[in-house]
């Protein structure tokens, strides 16, 4: 008892000091920042504290600064011609800024494909210098206006698909205007998108751009004809939710499955799981270190731009989100890809391992990214929010057109929509009471369900949704407003008001698939109705039918309800359950018109994306099984013949099961007859071997278990440990 309390009282004075140090430290940059801003007016009781937040990014007065310097201002980037008319200019800016904070590389910044569970960062780059010698020996800027629009890489290494052969290796790099510069440490990362010698996409960044083109235009075109002013374009804007897990980094490195696949292929149950709903929103506790990472975390988003707004704990145990304010889908996209690298990098420092696949644990739920999704003008006019829209064309039908196009949209194309979602991740969460069902269907409520459904009946009347007043009874708190209608969570695009929110994503993947799919089938509808609309047809009548016609894939119920499920199944919505099935949509001859018609995608693009992917999924599911058959052999049997119990002889007659699998799936002949097999292999075959290693794990005292359990795992608050402080230096004062 006395040592266990001398440890506490020196913990406890160990505590108090680093807190008063800190305390010393914050104290005094607040003074030297208060100092700095005497002479503008502010204070410290301003926002000066944050004065590096958004630093690191060349945009807004950042951009403008350093480029009046130039004898311009950052007004230019608003026009993407300045890559040809001003690209000196803005390198010359760029240069200065980034020298000023350190910085003394630069590089092109890009997206492969299939890069979601095993590539870190799930980006490409190669750093150069920005700098070289002169004739003297002096060192000079090498950084010109060519060097920063574009750049050459070699392709020959990344998935393609078939669209260039071994011969023709060169990746083709071009600056994205519409996403901005940003510097991290010692370098300067330029977004950009990366083609083959022929212009075909090699990456997830590129067929974005060109839906995004899509939806610009035709968009423009529908709410024009509707009165709607679209000179400043249209752009869909997004936020992205992401949610990972925090587990302790000597646990992991005992886990070679989760180093290896980023999930638990086997693993018996803690006694504990989810079952209190205790994890969801709890406190942040201090006494792991999940909160200072997660602190260094949004700090380090902030100063290079990243709105990384809200943070939390989520439902299972050791399960965190954070949440950013919205932007444009080019932007949230990158700051994502920005904001998962930047997880798992200081994760480690604070002695964690981040989980971001979907599904790391059985039995608890899995983590997700859900996608909020709107369209707006350039210039601020949410086409989704009536009043806004109704308002600003000065047409009432204004509207219920545009919803009618994204309701006929998700009726059409709902297996794209499900394609979209096929992260290998996703096989275990989705409809596991954690996502939606792989069955595409709209959640509108009951206000925006009337008001559609009179004015597809030819009633007139304004969308005004309910709400209500709850009076708790007591003095103390005074009632209150809330919507009159609930959440609802078990749908994979319900209307949240201004938005719809895509929530079947996964948490590992890079959504740009996602957005290119919801960008380009509401383009094609808004082409759709634009082209009857000049042929002379009237837009409220296109509407109304159109809804009448794809009515069935509106929802307004409990999707994880087993005959709900069936209801929607034989409505005719689109349901794939699998999701080697569903990628394989995107060689149909409705999809692959779709694209071509939109200029989104050729079928040669098509096809290869979908192999792509499937080959991503193939080579997911065998780095998995030869995992199992490591752990079996390493760890598994070595445990079960040292404790002399469990199912050894079922332990050993896996391992050969394994291996003739993975053979099958070399002999198969095309991609997707490889992931079909894989897709076997993972669902069913070890599924079951998964049972038996379980069975051993149960039976085998636990210091002869060699793995790390899920008790160890995945209960931070319970199982972290504070080294002695005693002896050891307190943080110095400076």
């Amino acid at each position: 008892i006395f040592q266990c309390n001398a440890h506490n009282y020196f913990f406890y004075q160990y505590q108090q000091k680093k807190m008063f140090a800190a305390a010393v430290k914050q104290v005094a940059r607040l003074e030297r920042r208060h100092r700095s801003a005497v002479g503008s007016g502010r204070s410290t009781s301003t926002l000066s504290a944050f004065q590096e937040y958004g630093k690191f990014v060349f945009s807004g007065k950042v951009a403008d600064d350093y480029l009046k310097k130039q004898g311009s201002s950052g007004d230019i980037l608003k026009n993407p011609s300045w890559v040809k008319n001003e690209s000196d200019t803005v390198a010359n800016a760029v240069f200065d800024w980034a020298v000023d904070h350190g910085a003394s590389n630069y590089c092109h910044w890009f997206q492969p494909m299939a890069g979601s569970g095993v590539r870190h960062g799930q980006t490409g780059q190669v750093h150069n210098m920005f700098l070289e010698f002169d004739k003297n020996g002096e060192v000079k800027q090498d950084f010109k206006g060519k060097t920063l629009v574009k750049g050459e890489t070699d392709g020959s290494s990344y998935p393609n698909g078939g669209l260039r052969g071994t011969h023709q290796a060169g990746g083709y790099l071009a600056l994205d205007t519409s996403s901005p510069i940003f510097l991290r440490g010692d370098t300067i990362f330029i977004p950009s998108a990366l083609v083959s010698y022929h212009g075909h996409a090699l990456d997830e960044k590129t067929p974005l751009l060109r839906a995004n083109a899509a939806l610009n235009k035709h968009g423009s075109r529908l709410l024009g004809l509707l009165g709607l002013d679209t000179s400043s374009g249209i752009r869909t804007n997004i936020g992205l939710e992401q949610e990972m897990f925090l587990v302790p980094r000597d646990q992991y490195y005992r886990r070679p499955d989760l180093q290896m696949t980023g999930r638990t292929i086997i693993g018996k149950n803690a006694p504990r799981g989810q079952e209190m709903c205790d994890h969801y929103m709890a406190p942040l506790s201090s006494a792991t270190g999940a909160l200072a990472a997660m602190q260094e975390m949004q700090d380090e988003c902030w100063r290079i731009g990243i709105p990384l707004k809200t943070r939390h704990r989520e439902v299972a145990p050791n399960q965190f989100e954070f949440a950013p304010l919205y932007g444009t889908s080019t932007t949230q996209i990158d700051q994502n890809l920005m904001v998962m690298q930047i997880i798992e990098e200081v994760a480690a420092k604070h002695d964690l391992a981040a989980l971001l696949q979907e599904k790391p644990f059985n039995e608890v739920n899995g983590s997700g990214k859900h996608n909020n999704w709107s369209i707006a003008t350039n210039d601020g006019v949410n086409l989704l929010a009536p009043d806004e829209i109704n308002e600003a064309s000065k047409n009432d039908d204004a509207f219920p057109v545009v919803m009618a196009a994204i309701v006929a949209a998700v009726d059409e194309h709902g297996d794209l929509m499900r394609a979209a979602i096929s992260s290998p991740g996703n096989d275990f969460r989705l409809g596991a009471c954690e996502a939606p069902p792989a069955i595409i269907s709209a959640y509108l409520g009951g206000d925006m369900t009337k008001y559609l459904e009179d004015f597809m009946n030819g009633a007139k009347s304004m969308y005004e949704p309910g709400k209500k007043v709850l009076d708790l009874g007591v003095s103390e708190v005074l009632p209150f407003e809330v919507p009159a209608e609930d959440r609802n969570r078990t749908s994979p695009f319900p209307y949240g008001g201004g938005r719809f929110e895509f929530r079947a994503v996964g948490s590992s993947q890079n959504v740009s698939l996602v957005n290119t799919v919801l960008n380009t089938i509401t383009a094609d509808k808004f082409d759709e109705f634009a082209t009857r609309i000049e042929a002379g047809e009237d837009p409220a009548e296109i509407a109304r039918a159109t809804l009448k016609k794809h009515w069935k894939v509106i929802f307004n119920g409990d999707n994880y309800c087993l005959d709900a499920q069936q209801d929607l199944t034989d409505r005719g919505v689109w349901r794939i359950d699998s999701g080697v099935e569903a990628i394989a949509q995107l060689s149909s001859k409705k999809n692959i018109e779709l694209f071509k018609k939109t200029g989104v995608l050729t079928e040669e693009e098509c096809k290869a994306r979908q192999d792509v992917l499937h080959d991503h999924y193939t080579g997911t599911v065998e780095m998995e099984a030869l995992c199992l058959v490591e752990m079996i052999n390493g760890h598994v049997i070595p445990s079960v013949k040292a404790a002399g119990a469990g199912p050894l002889e079922g332990l050993q007659a896996i391992v050969p099961k394994i291996k003739d699998a993975v053979a099958a799936i070399h002999a198969a002949e095309t991609s997707f007859e490889k992931a079909s097999l894989a897709r076997t292999l993972r669902l069913e075959t070890m599924v079951e071997m998964r049972e038996t290693c379980d069975e051993a794990e149960e039976v085998v005292p636990a210091d002869l278990w060699t793995l790390a359990t899920y008790k160890e795992l995945l209960f931070l608050d319970s199982h972290t440990t504070v080294k002695d402080p005693v002896g050891s230096d307190y943080g110095d004062f400076e």
